[in-house]
């Protein structure tokens, strides 16, 4: 049984003070010390000590058993003490368990941290030594040609050649000399001027003078002379300001394509002569390097060459020669040697004496074969060499080459073949000597000898295709199964590298099969496969890989059957580069694939109506509204496809039933146009009023509404019309125009300008209404006024093209165009109708070249603003030849323009509905002539 007390009987322990914790202080008093007693006496206090320093391993006195007094004296012993064995004042501590135990404690925290450290300092100087390694100080890199300058001796230092200028700085600053100008006084120009001049005039005093000026010594300011350099700084500015906008149709690049490679080629000279400088001073430079290092090959090159730039051939020869008698294993010196000898006899002499130097060099027998004049000697020359060197690829290859008749290279390539079996190069070109069937042969073989070489396997597809086996016999599906296995399976964008190659020679089908099985590699159903495989597309159509690029689509078509920008994407694709048939069984496959897609039907059904299959159109037609019915777009296409054919009860029928079944506001504002352009006003306008019950908020019917008024020439109706439709919708800025230019028609100015104050309050910050309210007052003659419309407009709207036109045009003055459009140009970005205006005033200039340019760049930026077509058609008309009209009258009709302020207002008159995209264009380019 236990003798240990529990808890509560335990003693308290020592200096315990009792709510210590809450905040009690302790205090002692007389009755808790007790009575006096001695302390330890002397003999006590020393067993105390020599116990403590048993436990401890050290002596008595303090000091460790072997430890000694390096300097012999007493001084700083009291700053090592033991804290734990004092003297004096703390001498008598009483050392119980506690204390050995917390001693035991820290002696393991401590050798612990000791070995802590000791780890932690190795890693430290392991690292700094790796360091100092990898980036050694210049010292260190140059610490062992310090010690080779030991082997120096004092003829070799008294050798070295003397450095020179080699900087340039002399050059430099005597270039800089001759450059330094002072500017002349306009007084001497002017003397130098008037000096040859015989003309005299009288002053008022009576007195002779020099002929003519205004200013105090006599010089005259020749204001035309300063307007065209002005002229020529901003052409350039404009120059660099058009580089950094791209442009497919034409460029604004001023290298000139076919003398640039002539013109590089003197530039280079230029550098070359400029570079060489002093020739004697170069000259020396070289002759120490050949002198310091005469096994060098390249300083002697660079020597001969020096010599030869110099126009010392003989010179250079000799050089080169010295240069390949301390350098025979050099292969670049004999070449050079060769080189420099090739007109003369010695060239055939100098390459036998460099095969003997260097018998196993391939460049060296190449180029004494090269050297032969006759074939039969070429041959003797180049067989030589493969029986010093059978296994040299390229030597087989220029065998081959010389030989005319084709059995005689195939045994030579059944020998290469035999000798290299591991070259690609020489089984194909074996292969395709021979028929058919041995080819096979030697296909099969090359695969067994070569098995990671694709190009075996693609030939072998080539070759099943030639066969009539394409289809039927898929090579490249087992060349990608072994491929894989081999671990030599190439990258997809080698593959379709491969497969363009395959067209481009007429392999078709190979390069269908290519795709087919490869172009999925390496991609998961995680990656971005579809737009991957559509930028694939767009690279090789780009390259004009049509095939390749019908391949990709066929395949990612396959894996995503309902993709609708994959199916415009591959229709697009035929449109542009297929037959009509091949587009309508793409579109035919589309509609199946994404039957709630009303864009693919509509494509359809207009291509079967552009080709002149009506009914065929309707059926799709009919079909489209099987499988989307109510469709607005479908209803609308069925009615213009019956009006554009002259159906007009059909028509109007469909329309009835479209109100119905679909009643959007936009199938009713297509029946009041349809009832307008027939004419049909009293139709048109019940209508009209009909649909703003339904749809009060829609603006293009207030816009019908007040069209129709004005056509019947009830301008009070049509200004209620318009009134009403801007508190109506506030937002639309069409209604504001139409309203502002009714009353402006009426001669209302004021109420005009007032209607466009309150537009610009509705819809702040639109360029539209800034730009009518600085016409407006223009078209009054209050040009004034209207410079302060426009400084207040370009403050709200800074970056708007149509301002900075308006100003450019009509508010400056003819000379101050160009800076003009230069300011705009840095403050705009790429604002097709400011690149079109910039155009004009070259044209205007008469830069034909440069308008042509912007007039493109426009087109580019913007295909859909019909304006920009209309007046590059008029710039063509003038300038440009009948293919170039044709050419854009075609890419116009194949965009088909929709927007532009002329455009608009032309395409949308009633008169000019059944108008074609060509007619409209030359209407448009017409109306352009009167602005």
């Amino acid at each position: 049984m236990t003798t240990r007390r529990d808890f509560l009987n335990q003693p308290a322990p020592e200096n315990y003070v009792a709510g210590l914790g809450r905040g009690a202080t302790g205090f002692t008093t007389r009755s808790d010390l007790g009575p006096a007693r001695d302390g330890p006496s002397e003999d006590q206090i020393k067993e105390a000590l020599a116990k403590r320093a048993a436990q401890l391993g050290i002596a008595p006195d303090g000091k460790k058993p072997k430890e000694k007094d390096d300097e012999g004296g007493d001084d700083d012993r009291e700053r090592y003490q033991d804290p734990d064995n004092e003297v004096g004042l703390f001498a008598g501590g009483v050392y119980d368990k506690d204390d050995e135990e917390a001693d035991k404690i820290w002696e393991w925290v401590d050798e612990r941290m000791d070995r802590r450290k000791r780890q932690r300092e190795a890693r430290e100087n392991a690292e700094r030594e790796e360091y100092e390694r990898n980036n050694p100080k210049i010292q260190q890199q140059f610490s062992d040609l310090k010690r080779a300058l030991a082997s120096v001796t004092d003829d070799e230092w008294a050798n070295l050649p003397e450095v020179g200028d080699l900087t340039g700085k002399n050059r430099r600053s005597k270039q800089a000399l001759r450059q330094r100008f002072y500017a002349v006084p306009d007084s001497v120009l002017a003397a130098a001027r008037d000096s040859t001049e015989l003309g005299t005039t009288v002053t008022d005093d009576g007195t002779a003078s020099g002929a003519g000026g205004d200013a105090a010594d006599g010089t005259m300011t020749n204001f035309a002379k300063i307007g065209a350099a002005r002229d020529k700084v901003l052409k350039s500015r404009l120059e660099q300001a058009s580089q950094g906008t791209e442009s497919v149709v034409g460029s604004s690049t001023s290298i000139d394509a076919q003398g640039y490679l002539t013109n590089l080629n003197k530039v280079q000279m230029s550098e070359a002569q400029a570079q060489v400088g002093d020739i004697n001073r170069v000259r020396e430079l070289l002759q120490s390097v050949v002198k310091t290092n005469p096994n060098n090959a390249l300083g002697w090159i660079a020597a001969a060459r020096l010599e030869e730039l110099a126009g010392k051939i003989v010179s250079a020869r000799k050089t080169i020669d010295q240069g390949c008698t301390r350098c025979p294993k050099s292969e670049d010196a004999w070449l050079e040697n060769i080189r420099l000898n090739h007109d003369s006899h010695n060239a055939k002499v100098i390459a036998r004496r460099a095969i003997e130097a260097n018998g196993r060099s391939v460049r060296l027998w190449v180029e004494a074969m090269r050297l032969e004049t006759l074939p039969s000697n070429k041959k003797r020359v180049i067989r030589q060499a493969l029986d010093n060197i059978p296994e040299s690829e390229a030597l087989w290859k220029e065998a081959v080459n010389l030989e005319e008749n084709p059995d005689d290279a195939k045994l030579l390539l059944a020998k290469a073949t035999e000798l290299i079996p591991l070259s690609v190069d020489l089984w194909l070109a074996l292969a395709r000597l021979e028929t058919p069937e041995n080819a096979q042969k030697v296909l099969n073989r090359a695969r067994k000898a070569v098995p990671t070489s694709h190009e075996i396997w693609i030939a072998a597809a080539r070759l099943q295709e030639q066969l009539g086996q394409g289809t039927k016999v898929n090579v490249i599906k087992r060349a990608v199964q072994v491929l894989a296995k081999e671990s030599a399976m190439p990258k997809r964008e080698e593959w379709i590298a491969e497969a363009e190659s395959c067209e481009e020679e007429g392999a078709i089908i190979t390069g269908e099969n290519i795709i087919r099985e490869t172009l999925g590699w390496s991609l998961d159903e995680d990656d971005d496969r579809k737009d991957t495989w559509m930028e694939d597309a767009r690279s090789s159509i780009n390259r004009g890989k049509y095939e390749t690029a019908r391949a990709i689509y066929a395949y990612a078509l396959r894996v995503f059957v309902n993709s609708k920008t994959m199916w415009m994407a591959a229709a697009d694709l035929e449109r542009n580069h297929g037959s009509r048939e091949s587009l309508w069984q793409v579109l035919e496959k589309a509609v199946e694939a994404c039957p709630k897609s009303e864009d693919l039907w509509m494509m359809l059904a207009k291509e079967k109506w552009q080709a002149g299959e009506v009914d065929n159109a309707r059926l799709v037609l009919k079909r489209a509204f099987n499988q989307n019915p109510n469709n607005e777009d479908i209803w609308l296409a069925a009615v213009k496809l019956e009006s554009e054919n002259d159906n007009e009860d059909q028509a109007r029928k469909l329309l009835e039933i479209a109100r119905e079944q679909a009643p959007t506001d936009r199938v009713w504002m297509k029946s009041v146009v349809f009832e307008r352009v027939l004419g049909k006003i009293e139709a048109a306008l019940d209508l009209t009023l009909q649909a703003l019950l339904l749809f009060p908020t829609a603006a293009k019917l207030w816009m019908l509404k007040g069209q129709i008024y004005e056509d019947i020439g009830k301008v009070g109706q049509a200004r209620e019309a318009y009134s009403t439709g801007v508190k109506a919708v506030p937002k639309s800025v069409p209604l504001w125009l139409l309203y502002s230019r009714l009353e402006e028609k009426g001669g209302l100015v004021v109420k005009a300008r007032s209607v466009l104050d309150r537009a610009r309050l509705a819809v702040p910050k639109n360029a539209q209404l800034w730009c009518e309210s600085v016409r407006l007052e223009r078209r009054a003659g209050n040009l004034s006024q209207a410079k302060s419309m426009m400084a207040k407009a370009q403050q709200e709207v800074p970056k708007s093209g149509l301002l900075w036109v308006e100003q450019i045009w009509h508010l400056e003055a003819r000379t101050q165009r160009k800076p003009r459009s230069l300011e705009a140009i840095k403050k705009v970005d790429n604002d097709p109708i400011l690149f079109v205006a910039v155009a004009r005033i070259f044209w205007s200039d008469r830069k034909l070249d440069k308008a042509q340019n912007w007039f493109e760049k426009a087109l580019v930026l913007d295909s859909d603003c019909g304006d920009s077509w209309a007046w590059y058609y008029r710039f063509l008309c003038q300038h440009g030849t009948e293919e170039k009209r044709a050419d854009v009258v075609t890419k116009c009709v194949l965009n088909e323009p929709r927007h532009g302020e002329v455009w608009q207002a032309v395409a949308k008159k009633p008169e000019n509905s059944r108008k074609g995209c060509e007619e409209i264009l030359k209407m448009v380019a017409s109306e352009m002539e009167q602005q």
